[in-house]
């Protein structure tokens, strides 16, 4: 552990050094010092450091809920409701037929159209931070198409494991996706009218007190959403929803830094543990299309989003990039494949398509002015754009 905190360490450093984001550089971490590459493996099994990696996605999407308020949801529900149907529309439509093309079976392509669906919360997460946007005015689209991609994850998971493991009762498939989705209109009920009561509960002046009070919130609530059949992360999000609107809410964003960033890059350490580099020259191309058919359908998306809002082509560009990566969703797919002895290329498919966007969302995000010029009004200066692309996050300053 101490190994893959200096190794990711190290590598961020060299990479600050040349301008390049963190999170490729975690994964190149554990894809270099991983039991798939020669040379010195750290870790053997990936699994070892799965608990602490799951601490990580939790932190990410808690930190997310705190800087996403109640009043976002109540001012802009609707149009983020749009936005996200219109995202998904376009990303899982556009992998449904991807995966009928390619020809490995129903099965697959229902799997595919997840993968290429569904965006990295936890990387989307440290893109936003990283790049200081946290406070632009599209940012609350893009945790909006988050929020209701998450929604649709956690009905599509229940409905789709009955689909591949080839059960034929549809009636626990409906029990499974209604116990999913009671459990969150129990979390949504208790953000909007019990935040109050929370707020009490949660409030202290001892710091020691309230870290351990709002990790152990966190932590409990994502377990329980996942024995509910929703994704952890999204119970973790919702945490931080609900403390965020408490009068604690800007202590606790100063105590979770230091927790978020450490075990953060443990998650995307451990994600490049899972990848096997001798696995992708026999998918090389079915990645290279479907990454091909992401960027086009994450423009596309940026430009529909921008719409709904009345943005102009700098966040239109900030939307599309920042969405861009794909990450710990398409990773459980992968896992539940092979589970159901679904097609043998659909793991090192997926491992391929998933290394290049985490690497190339990253990147393109903090080169987001480029993809702006080239959209429709792009040549005009854009009063939506901060001129500097987005706002320093003061707490991340010292990284």
């Amino acid at each position: 552990m101490g190994g893959a905190f200096l190794a990711a360490a190290v590598l961020a450093r060299l990479g600050s050094r040349i301008g390049l984001p963190t999170i490729p550089l975690f994964i190149l971490a554990g894809i270099l010092l991983g039991p798939h590459t020669p040379g010195v493996a750290l870790v053997d099994d990936p699994h070892e450091l799965e608990m602490l990696s799951l601490l990580g996605l939790v932190l990410l999407l808690f930190y997310l809920g705190l800087e996403f308020h109640m009043d976002d949801l109540k001012e802009g529900g609707q149009k983020m409701a749009v936005a996200g149907a219109a995202y998904l529309a376009l990303n899982v439509g556009a992998g449904l037929v991807f995966g009928f093309l390619v020809g490995w079976g129903t099965s697959e392509a229902l799997v595919l159209a997840g993968v290429l669906g569904i965006s990295s919360s936890a990387i989307v997460t440290k893109v936003l931070m990283d790049t200081g946007r946290l406070g632009n005015p599209e940012t609350k689209p893009i945790l909006g198409i988050i929020v209701v991609e998450d929604i649709f994850l956690a009905l599509y998971l229940a409905a789709l494991q009955p689909v591949i493991s080839g059960a034929d009762s549809m009636a626990s498939a409906a029990l499974d996706a209604g116990k999913a989705f009671g459990f969150l209109l129990l979390l949504a009920v208790v953000a909007r009218w019990g935040t109050a009561v929370i707020g009490k509960l949660i409030a202290t002046r001892d710091n020691e007190l309230l870290v351990i009070s709002f990790l152990g919130a966190a932590v409990f609530v994502a377990g329980v959403s996942e024995w509910f059949g929703v994704a952890d992360a999204i119970g973790a999000f919702m945490v931080g929803l609900m403390l965020g609107s408490t009068s604690s809410g800007k202590k606790i964003m100063e105590l979770v830094h230091p927790l978020r960033d450490a075990f953060g890059a443990i998650f995307f350490f451990a994600f490049g543990l899972s990848i096997d580099p001798g696995d992708l020259p026999s998918v090389v191309w079915p990645v290279l299309i479907a990454v091909a058919l992401t960027l086009l359908m994450n423009v596309v998306a940026g430009l529909v989003a921008a719409r709904i809002y009345g943005f102009g082509p700098r966040p239109a560009a900030n939307i599309a990039t920042a969405l861009l990566a794909r990450g710990e969703f398409a990773l459980i797919l992968a896992t539940m494949a092979a589970g159901a002895g679904l097609d043998e290329r659909l793991a090192p498919f997926i491992a391929g398509y998933v290394l290049i966007l985490a690497v190339l969302g990253p990147l393109a995000a903090g080169r987001s002015a480029w993809l702006a010029r080239v959209l429709p009004g792009g040549g005009n200066p854009d009063p939506d754009a901060p001129a500097g692309g987005g706002r320093p996050e003061p707490a991340a300053a010292g990284r």
